[in-house]
């Protein structure tokens, strides 16, 4: 009995109560980093996945952390207990892209900073981490040419001459870069970020991709984002 009691007591000392004001406080400002965080990832990110569905779990992921960390903080009983329950969930999501991640962590990086309550280190990070995706897009998204993702796809693998299709890409556009390619025993398929500096352009490395082989499907999708 004295030996529970004892450890009650233990754990008592482990337990601090949280300021219900502060707590409300950091969670309404991740749930605002959260969507600042989507709106820079919409806007200038490149990733091939549907950007704008992406972004939206940004905001719950930064608040979830958020709470985690305010609640774990409190008890070292309750860091224990994490520690188990961690080690018994397992995630699954599919992530295809590294940009996917880079942003993830960041979204993480907002709800364990405002959970540890360094609201002005998180704000001082967050805004200089926003700086920094700004400055690096801003010399690549200018609107003298296009800025495009064009995919290439066949039903017959073996009928695709991917040197000759770069080739080709390599003469109509201003920089080119193959950005993905899958390939299965039915159908391949392939997808370059590419530069064009006019829409002459566009029809004309879509005309010379034709001319080798009229049974490719192509698509081109807009890398710019969403204003």
């Amino acid at each position: 009995m004295k030996k529970y009691q004892a450890f009650k007591e233990f754990l008592a000392t482990q337990s601090a109560q949280i300021p219900v004001l502060s707590f409300f406080f950091n969670l309404l400002l991740a749930a605002v980093l959260g969507y600042l965080l989507g709106r820079l990832y919409v806007k200038y990110g490149r990733s091939l996945s549907n950007r704008k569905r992406f972004s939206e779990n940004f905001v719950l992921l930064a608040m979830t952390t958020m709470v985690i960390i305010t609640i774990v903080k409190s008890s070292l009983a309750l860091s224990l207990g994490l520690v188990g329950a961690l080690s018994i969930v397992r995630f699954r999501a599919a992530i295809k892209d590294p940009e996917e991640l880079s942003y993830l962590f960041v979204a993480i990086s907002i709800g364990l900073g405002l959970g540890a309550d360094q609201v002005a280190i998180t704000l001082i990070a967050f805004f200089v981490i926003a700086i920094v995706i700004w400055l690096k897009n801003a010399k690549a998204k200018t609107d003298d040419f296009f800025n495009l993702f064009l995919s290439v796809s066949s039903l017959e693998p073996g009928s695709i001459d991917f040197n000759l299709i770069t080739e080709i890409l390599k003469k109509c556009c201003r920089g080119v870069s193959l950005r993905r390619l899958d390939e299965s025993r039915d159908s391949i398929e392939a997808t370059y970020a590419v530069d064009l500096d006019s829409f002459e352009q566009f029809q004309q490395c879509r005309e010379s991709i034709l001319e080798h082989n009229k049974n490719i499907n192509i698509t081109f999708l807009d890398n710019r984002g969403v204003d």
